[in-house]
């Protein structure tokens, strides 16, 4: 099942999303469709609260990047309840956008390392430090589980200046091929 993406504008998108655990509903047949839902959206990844469900889990598959990016061949996985901690490194650019903030692109900071605890999708315990182009995907990934977009990472200015497009957005005064979701 392909879910619709909750978009700018949506209140779940600034909920802190809370830990869940292995009873949780449905959980697995979430997953699947979650990576269904990313597949038809053309993402790299996606968070719970992009499909409206304020829990921690996130997913990645970077394989499309892998062309441009070797280290990411490969590298799909499923994060559980993950805690970062001891991020490292001088903060560097790299170009973002986001499922949730349709058409909109921008350079963000970020370091380039950090620790991540999590679970997989079989309930295994994993502590990692997680570092380059994997790093970039997972911490935007990871902002969205408390409640922070990839924007509020930007200047101010760079914000003013991208207001009216959020705006119009949140007004869904917009085109995309996927489905969405702006209000529960």
């Amino acid at each position: 099942m392909i879910y619709p993406i909750a978009i700018y504008g949506n209140p779940v998108l600034r909920k802190k999303t809370k830990d869940i655990d292995k009873d949780y509903p449905n959980l697995q047949e979430i997953i699947d469709n979650m990576f269904e839902t990313m597949y038809s959206s053309d993402g790299v990844g996606l968070a719970a609260p992009q499909i409206n469900k304020s829990i921690r889990v996130f997913i990645i598959d970077a394989e499309p990047m892998s062309e441009d990016y070797p280290d990411v061949k490969g590298f799909k996985q499923v994060f559980i309840n993950p805690q970062m901690s001891e991020e490292n490194g001088k903060e560097w650019l790299f170009n973002e956008g986001c499922l949730s903030i349709p058409n909109i692109r921008e350079d963000v900071k970020r370091k380039p390392s950090f620790r991540l605890k999590y679970y997989d999708r079989d309930w295994n315990f994993h502590d990692e430090v997680f570092d380059g182009i994997k790093a970039r995907i997972m911490q935007h990934e990871y902002d969205h589980l408390d409640g922070v977009l990839f924007t509020d990472r930007l200047s101010p200015l760079k914000r003013k200046l991208l207001k009216s497009k959020l705006t119009a957005i949140s007004k869904n005064k917009i085109s995309i091929n996927y489905k969405f979701i702006l209000n529960k």
